[in-house]
């Protein structure tokens, strides 16, 4: 998922790749080794080294990380140096901006190995293989139980709920503008009510108090009462944030809680898959194959979880106990087509922008 730290700052600053990985090989354009592959992505890309390592070990080629912002940014990026990229593979374009990266011609076709262990539903570029499902994470509604408790109030469950006057002035989401879990919660009630009915649903969740700030971290950590790194400074009971947040608040915690202290409203989610693809005018297209297959290998699609907080494309990959435990498995999470996103993003942020922020 692509644009922010997923999870709270102080208990899984590791985790996440908030330490960048140092990059690899010459300070020159990516693939100019043969021996040197280079991977191009957000900030929130990560992997242990010790998966890193094997890889390196096992194919003969050393990894180069660059790492370009925000997932948006980053895929600006890949766009404006296409046919002349700054790496051989890229890693980190989601949902929200396939259609576009695919309509600019920046991937070469490429079906990695593995590709057969992953879900349809997730292969979006199923015809043509120029993109390669990574991981799926879904963008929801967080909510601190211990307020709820201790308030005797059960907390909002989906987007009818967060406009009921009980829960007036506890929600705060991020800027559709800025931050991609708000673009995300955005395109969710644009799915639930339709292109005809999600600005009045907005007028009715401004009029009920939310609250809009620039990015996660703010939100999360500076806003949200639950947050562990926030140490309960923040008064909104109710944050637009992930699924997988839950268990990452309670990793490192001894003993282990009975559950989450923070819990999803399960009616509020938007899945977002991760993509990855070979870079059209790759240097080295033959590293960048074998990086590819990496990324989709067991062996790294059973690092993601713990490493950037979502969950891994393959279905015989292994999840860690953290997360069936203390995660909620979204079952019915709302989408849009990508080439729906692609067409009306624009206009809809915009939209969205005069009626939520002025």
């Amino acid at each position: 998922m692509s644009t922010t730290s997923r999870i709270t700052a102080t208990a899984v600053a590791a985790a996440v790749g908030m330490s960048a990985l140092a990059a690899c090989g010459a300070p020159g354009g990516g693939g100019a080794d043969a021996k040197t592959v280079t991977l191009v992505s957000h900030d929130s890309f990560n992997v242990s080294k010790s998966v890193l390592s094997a890889f390196e070990k096992e194919s003969g080629y050393q990894v180069r990380i660059l790492k370009g912002g925000d997932a948006g940014k980053a895929v600006n990026q890949a766009i404006l140096s296409k046919g002349n990229p700054q790496g051989d593979v890229f890693f980190g374009i989601d949902n929200t901006l396939l259609s576009r990266g695919l309509h600019e011609g920046v991937f070469s076709p490429y079906r990695a190995k593995g590709l057969a262990d992953v879900p349809a539903g997730l292969q979006l570029d199923k015809g043509e293989h120029r993109v390669t499902p990574l991981d799926y994470g879904d963008i929801c509604v967080n909510y601190d139980r211990g307020y709820f408790a201790r308030h005797k109030t059960a907390p909002p469950k989906s987007f009818d709920d967060l406009l009921k006057p009980r829960y007036k002035g506890m929600l705060v989401t991020e800027n559709s503008a800025t931050s991609s879990p708000g673009l995300a919660f955005q395109l969710g009630t644009i799915a639930k009510y339709g292109q005809d009915g999600w600005q009045s649903y907005w007028k009715k969740l401004k009029a009920n108090g939310v609250e809009v700030v620039d990015g996660w971290e703010q939100a999360y950590n500076d806003r949200f009462s639950g947050s562990a790194a926030g140490q309960g400074k923040g008064d909104k009971p109710l944050v637009v944030s992930y699924a997988s947040s839950p268990p990452a608040e309670v990793l490192g915690k001894k003993p282990a809680p009975k559950e989450a202290p923070t819990g999803v409203a399960t009616g509020t989610c938007f899945r977002q898959i991760e993509f990855g693809g070979l870079l059209k005018g790759a240097k080295n297209e033959k590293g960048g194959k074998a990086l590819l297959d990496f990324l989709l290998s067991k062996k790294f699609q059973e690092d993601v979880p713990l490493q950037m907080f979502v969950n891994p494309a393959r279905e015989d990959a292994k999840v860690p106990e953290l997360f069936t435990k203390y995660g909620t498995t979204i079952g019915k999470p709302t989408t849009l087509p990508p080439e729906t996103i692609t067409k009306n993003r624009e206009q809809w942020i915009k939209q969205w922008s005069s009626l939520v922020l002025k």
